[in-house]
């Protein structure tokens, strides 16, 4: 992949595909016959998970597929190399960024067979990682990322709890966009517990009013759509923020009977589990996910999530871990 320009100013200016330049990799890239003999399940199913995540860092991968920061760091380089992968690195102010991973033309080409269709049905172009990277939006598209694959990593060391199922905003778009559009939809699942929930990721940009505004839409699709009724959480950069959204949507909530809890990164950042969240209730006290599904007993998973025949390999969701055989070293 050649090097990306830099804009002057602007979201664009804040990032660079440097992996690109500092690694080498052979003229051509390997074919999709030749790549059979090298990759595993684990590979094709990180493939997966790029294409329908986006983006994704060294230590989430990690986290999700491998015992340890340097077993990973090494299989995503063989998968750069081999261009399954591209990746990229943010400038920062100060320090370095971890290694930022997106799916490489090769890894596209797998998955197009992988479903039977063309490389341009697929969506992907080589401008992928660019857009990526450069995207106003890649810190928000990070932060949710960051947040789900905490709760999809927690069932590794605490077998039975964690996610079963988690869509991306793409994929949530493609079911339920006539209505709504979170930014995740999951499941969370704690032995018997399940806790299905619509994720609004906010990051302060939006007016109140426009948060506000979102609950209606979620409502709608509660009432107009037969036997769903998953909670709504919105987790916020800061405690300020988070109390400021409480003090707007309570009494909206409670009007259009919606269950809605919320948390910021101030308390989330490394076990989102944990006792964070806060019911838009009077004099609600802040608990876990797991007491969140036991305190609204009427929930219920969203519709649309059954496979129909316009479904391919590459629309169906991704399992949050890889192929339990594979998630080590």
């Amino acid at each position: 992949m050649p090097a990306l320009p830099r804009p002057a100013f602007g979201p664009g200016s804040r990032y660079t595909a440097r992996a690109a330049t500092t690694r080498s990799r052979p003229a051509r890239h390997t074919d999709v016959a030749a790549l059979t003999r090298i990759l595993t399940g684990r590979d094709l199913w990180l493939a997966r998970m790029l294409y329908e995540h986006r983006v994704l860092t060294t230590r989430q991968i990690a986290d999700l597929a491998y015992l340890s920061l340097r077993s990973a760091q090494r299989r995503l380089r063989s998968l750069h190399q081999h261009a399954v992968l591209d990746s990229f690195r943010p400038l920062t102010q100060t320090g370095s960024a971890p290694e930022h991973y997106t799916l490489g033309p090769a890894g596209a080409a797998v998955l197009a067979a992988h479903a039977g269709c063309d490389l341009a049905d697929l969506g992907w172009r080589p401008s992928h990682t660019g857009r990526i990277a450069y995207s106003p939006s890649l810190s928000h598209d990070l932060g949710v990322n960051e947040l789900l694959t905490r709760l999809a990593a927690h069932a590794r060391t605490d077998p039975g709890v964690g996610l079963t199922l988690w869509l991306s905003e793409r994929s949530c778009a493609r079911r339920w966009g006539d209505i709504i559009r979170p930014d995740a939809y999951a499941h969370y699942r704690d032995g018997q517990t399940l806790l299905p929930f619509f994720l609004e990721y906010d990051t302060g940009s939006q007016p109140l009013a426009r948060v506000e505004a979102k609950l209606t839409a979620y409502a709608a699709f509660t009432t107009t759509t037969t036997g769903t009724r998953p909670a709504l959480l919105i987790h916020t950069r800061t405690a300020s923020r988070d109390q400021a959204l409480r003090r707007r949507l309570a009494d909206t909530a409670r009007e259009l009977h919606l269950q809605v809890a919320t948390s910021s990164a101030d308390f989330t950042t490394t076990h989102p589990w944990g006792p964070w969240w806060a019911p838009l209730q009077p004099g609600a006290h802040r608990t876990t996910l797991s007491r969140l599904a036991t305190l609204w007993p009427g929930l219920t998973p969203a519709a649309g999530l059954e496979p129909t025949d316009a479904d391919t390999a590459l629309t169906l969701p991704v399992p949050p871990l890889p192929p339990a055989a594979e998630a080590g070293p």
